[in-house]
């Protein structure tokens, strides 16, 4: 192991959009077992975002306020180059079906031909927060749905917000 990687460091990354109480478990959790924990906001080419990079780093930074040793970050390209440049070994991710399982050991198999050093850590998600998916939550908030079994307040009022906005723009 390159001297570089610290083994008590950890990297959580997901595109957040938004974050929901599935993911502040996992951050929880995590921020208990690693001395650091790097959430790494990203971009996923393959989805839609409803926020910025810039708007779901700042809605992170203010809903783990609070949480001891966890810093948030905004990354582009592959997540395994992300967790090397922050200096941890750790890639920590969260399971909540067994098809979460399945696309997540593909992940990590090829994180691992990717760079030997980085390995993947789970935690299966918490029973409440199994079927929680931020693609899920935005439909729900798109549609009017209650979202306070979901997530926190303060995303609960900028997912309405933008919503709401999106909804009264004139279209094309």
């Amino acid at each position: 192991m390159p001297a570089s990687l610290n083994p008590r460091y950890a990297v959580y990354t997901g595109t957040f959009d938004p974050v929901h109480l599935g993911h502040l478990d996992i951050i929880q959790r995590g921020s208990q077992l690693f001395d650091r924990l790097i959430v790494g906001v990203g971009i996923n080419p393959e989805k839609t975002t409803l926020f910025s990079i810039e708007e779901r780093v700042e809605l992170l930074q203010q809903v783990v306020q609070g949480i001891p040793r966890v810093e948030i970050q905004p990354f582009l390209g592959l997540a395994v180059r992300f967790v090397r440049e922050a200096g941890a070994r750790i890639m920590l991710r969260g399971l909540r079906t067994l098809s979460d399982m399945e696309y997540e050991f593909t992940m990590s198999l090829t994180n691992l031909a990717l760079d030997s050093a980085i390995e993947t850590v789970f935690l299966m998600a918490k029973e409440e927060y199994s079927h929680i998916s931020s693609t899920l939550i935005r439909q729900i908030a798109s549609f009017g749905g209650e979202l306070d079994k979901f997530v926190p307040p303060l995303i609960k009022s900028a997912l309405l917000d933008r919503v709401g906005e999106r909804q009264h723009r004139p279209q094309p």
